[in-house]
């Protein structure tokens, strides 16, 4: 995955509203008024968050006559997930040292 795609997902991600808007399409396919219903701002204002998501191909929108439904497309998660597995790994390698670690002193204390 480029280094522009990953930022440009990471940059979609870093709004709550657009956090939210994805949320909510995890329970399928919404049109922009859907969407737009649980936030108090302008519908331009949900449009920008829409191109903001669209762009970091975190959504897709289709035309169907007047109808614009929105829908997720999660590979963008996919690969961030994959970015992160190496903070993973290095995090429980790092949680198995000291918990090998608090081990040997509580063995040592019981001597």
């Amino acid at each position: 995955m480029p280094a522009d795609q990953l930022s440009s997902t990471f940059h979609a991600l870093a709004d709550p509203t657009r956090r939210a808007i994805l949320s909510s399409l995890t329970t399928g396919e919404k049109t922009v008024s859907d969407l737009a219903e649980p936030f108090d701002m302008s519908m331009p204002a949900i449009t920008k968050h829409l191109k903001v998501l669209e762009k970091a191909k975190l959504i897709e929108r289709s035309k169907q006559a007047q109808y614009r439904p929105c829908r997720l497309h999660p590979e963008p998660l996919k690969d961030i997930d994959e970015w992160m597995e190496q903070y993973r790994k290095f995090f429980e390698a790092s949680f198995n040292r000291l918990d090998d670690y608090l081990k040997e002193i509580q063995t040592k204390k019981e001597e």
